[in-house]
């Protein structure tokens, strides 16, 4: 579909490099890296991401800015006859516009985030991605990519195409064995790499993130085989300035502190409730306020999160069908005095205001990016 749909508009960028962004968790981080890291080395580089949080400008960056809003309807709208024509979704419309848009500002590189899978995600129908920035793959959009790792790793692996570079943190050992197997079929080079020592600066907190900037921070190394060689000085000063909301967030509700954090499936679960461990007082309990939605794996999400003395607060994602505490306490019976349930983000702030004192570590809502979104749509958090 999106193939011919490009066919149809001549090919845009067709034999411009990109580097793809695959993975389950850590897409967007690893894109901010290389995206900050670009622009300070004066690269002009079209950048795709997905999901936005509150504009649909947000999805199509070119030299390290959004799109303007009204040259974003104007593509838009000039795509309109050829979505129809082709019956495209409307995430391959906004993948055709941006390419269109990529061509026409004469883009020297591309790097383009993956919505969902690979395979047949529409970034992949980019003809020339020397270069796969492989976040970490765990379980998630099970409903569509598959029920097991294995499976899942297949359809992300399926980007990987002939003598490319493939830069990839360590893996559970399945994905790990799926990747080395498509690398081999498909004659590309698999690099591993570890974890950016303590020592270097990275602009996105979480110490989950140092996997994701070397793994950029291979990708941009990684350019050189294509003739872009991006100096070490740039690349570290764009990975130290790096930024991306939404992602173990600091920010407050009428001057008390929060986190935020996109954690939406049980890898990235993980992920965030080892770095509660760095929290201090967070023995004492952390406060969770989660929406996760309906196809999510919400019991697995809160057996990696909620620890002793800990409190969830289940709400729901505006706009989105989504878990409730019932649903939860039937999964997660031991739970059950632990967790309450709210109509918004504001009724359980409010609450949580008539409290003696407000809690410590500070609460932290997470679960859904949608959710954060909404918050910052309507103002409800300020950021810091």
């Amino acid at each position: 579909r999106i193939e011919k749909a490009l066919k149809e508009i001549g090919n845009p960028c067709n034999k411009v490099p990109a580097i793809q962004v695959v993975g389950t968790n850590g897409k967007g981080s690893i894109t901010s890296f290389i995206e900050n890291t670009l622009k300070i080395a004066d690269i002009r580089v079209g950048v795709t991401t997905s999901p936005h949080l509150i504009s649909w400008c947000e999805r199509i960056h070119f030299g390290g800015q959004l799109i303007g809003e009204n040259e974003f309807c104007q593509l838009i709208q000039s795509l309109e006859g050829i979505s129809n024509d082709f019956n495209l979704t409307t995430y391959e419309l906004i993948i055709a516009s941006a390419l269109k848009y990529f061509s026409e500002k004469d883009a020297q590189l591309l790097v383009l985030e993956v919505g969902l899978g690979g395979r047949l995600d529409a970034t992949t129908a980019h003809p020339y991605r020397p270069i796969i920035a492989m976040g970490s793959i765990g379980l998630d959009h099970c409903e569509t990519l598959g029920g097991t790792l294995q499976e899942i790793a297949t359809e992300k692996a399926a980007v990987i195409n002939k003598n490319s570079l493939v830069i990839s943190s360590k893996q559970h050992p399945i994905v790990a064995d799926v990747l080395k197997r498509k690398s081999l079929e498909k004659n590309a080079k698999l690099i591993w790499v570890n974890p950016l020592s303590k020592e270097c600066k990275i602009g996105l907190p979480g110490e989950f993130q140092r996997e994701n900037a070397a793994v950029a921070k291979g990708a941009l190394e990684a350019l050189g085989s294509i003739g872009l060689d991006i100096s070490r000085s740039h690349i570290h000063s764009g990975i130290a300035s790096a930024y991306w909301p939404g992602r173990l967030q600091s920010v407050t509700w009428k001057d008390h502190p929060l986190l935020i954090d996109g954690a939406h499936n049980p890898s990235a679960a993980k992920a965030l409730a080892k770095e509660r461990e760095s929290w201090a007082g967070n023995c004492n309990g952390v406060t969770w306020i989660l929406g996760i939605q309906s196809h999510k794996q919400a019991p697995e999400i809160l057996t990696s999160l909620v620890k002793q003395f800990d409190l969830v607060w289940i709400i729901p994602i505006p706009g989105h069908s989504s878990w409730t505490k019932n649903e939860l306490i039937k999964d997660c019976p031991d739970l059950s005095n632990r967790i309450f349930e709210a109509e918004d983000v504001s009724k359980v702030l409010s609450i949580l205001s008539t409290l003696k004192k407000w809690p410590r570590p500070a609460p932290i809502i997470a679960g859904s990016l949608y959710l954060l979104g909404d918050l910052m749509k309507k103002k409800i958090i300020k950021l810091n």
